[in-house]
C-alpha cells in the first residue's frame, strides 16, 4: 500500500472537555501531507467545538512521538509549487495550534525529528518522557528547519535553535530540551507523565474559558504574521528542495 494514504489522525472528546487528538503513521509516525491537514483540521475543530476545553496532541505508541515529514511525498517533488504545498503542512499545523482558543498540550513520549520538533514548539505547553530526544535534520538534506524555525525559536531561544538548525546529525536529550523551554516537564515514564497530564487537563477545565483564551491571546503576541511568515519559509524549502545537491541528499537520507 502507498506509505502516503496510510495512517490516521483520530479525536477523542471526554465528559471533561478534553479533546485527545492522535496521529499513526507505521513509518515512525511521520506526517504525509494528507495526516497534516486532517491534523490542522482536527485542531481547528477542536478550538471551534463549545465542549472542547483543552486539547491534547499524541501519536500512537512507538518509540518516537514524530519522525517529521513524508520521505516518499519528498523525494517526489520536482517543482517550486509542489515543493511549497509539500513545507507548507507542518506550517498549517503549527498555525491551526497557534490560532486554537483552547490550550494545546503536547504529549511526547519518543523522539521527534525535523517537523515533529515543531508540533512540540508550537503547543502552549510540552510534556515529555526521557526518551524524547530530538533533533532538526533539514540541513543534512539541503535545506533548513525554515517552516518550523519560528516556533522552535519562540520557545527555545536564537541561540538554541541556532545550534539545533546547525547541528543536524546531533541529538539532543530530553533534559537539554528541559533545559530551553522545549519541554515544560520530563517525566521518567509514560505513566508519570500521563497522570499529570491528567490532572493539568481536568484543571484547565475547570478554570474560567475566557481566562484562558485571553491568557493565549498574550502568550501567543506577535505572531499574527505567522501565516505569511510560514508561507514564505515554505517557498524557502521548496526552493531549496529542487537543488540538485538536495536531491542527491534526500535520496541518500531515505536509503
Amino acid at each position: 500500500m502507498d506509505a502516503t494514504l496510510q495512517g490516521y489522525v483520530r479525536t477523542e472528546v471526554n465528559d471533561q472537555g478534553v479533546a485527545d487528538i492522535t496521529f499513526y503513521h507505521p513509518l515512525q509516525n511521520s506526517l504525509p501531507a494528507r495526516l497534516l491537514s486532517g491534523l490542522a483540521d482536527a485542531i481547528t475543530e477542536a478550538g471551534r467545538n463549545e465542549a472542547v476545553k483543552v486539547v491534547v496532541l499524541r501519536s500512537a505508541e512507538h518509540k518516537t512521538f514524530c519522525a517529521g515529514a513524508s520521505f516518499d511525498e519528498l523525494t517526489a517533488i520536482n517543482d517550486l509549487e509542489t515543493g511549497v504545498a509539500f513545507f507548507s503542512g507542518f506550517g498549517n499545523v503549527i498555525n491551526a495550534m497557534r490560532k486554537c482558543p483552547k490550550m494545546v498540550v503536547a504529549r511526547v513520549h519518543g523522539k521527534s525529528v525535523g517537523g515533529g520538533v515543531g508540533l512540540s514548539a508550537a503547543a502552549d505547553i510540552c510534556l515529555a518522557t526521557q526518551w524524547a530526544s530530538f533533533r532538526l535534520s533539514e540541513l543534512a538534506v539541503g535545506f533548513g528547519p525554515f517552516v518550523i524555525g519560528p516556533a522552535v525559536e519562540r520557545k527555545t531561544g536564537v541561540a538554541a535553535f541556532t545550534q539545533l538548525a546547525l547541528t543536524p546529525d546531533e541529538w539532543r536529550d530530553a533534559a537539554w530540551g528541559k533545559s530551553h523551554g522545549l519541554y515544560q516537564e520530563v517525566f521518567d515514564t509514560a505513566e508519570q507523565m500521563d497522570e499529570y497530564l491528567d490532572k493539568i487537563c481536568a484543571r484547565w477545565a475547570s478554570y474560567s474559558q475566557d481566562a484562558l483564551q485571553s491568557l493565549k491571546k498574550v502568550f501567543w503576541e506577535g505572531t499574527d504574521h505567522w501565516d505569511t511568515l510560514l508561507s514564505e519559509r515554505a517557498a524557502i524549502s521548496g526552493r531549496l528542495s529542487l537543488t540538485p545537491q538536495s536531491k542527491a541528499a534526500i535520496l541518500a537520507f531515505k536509503s
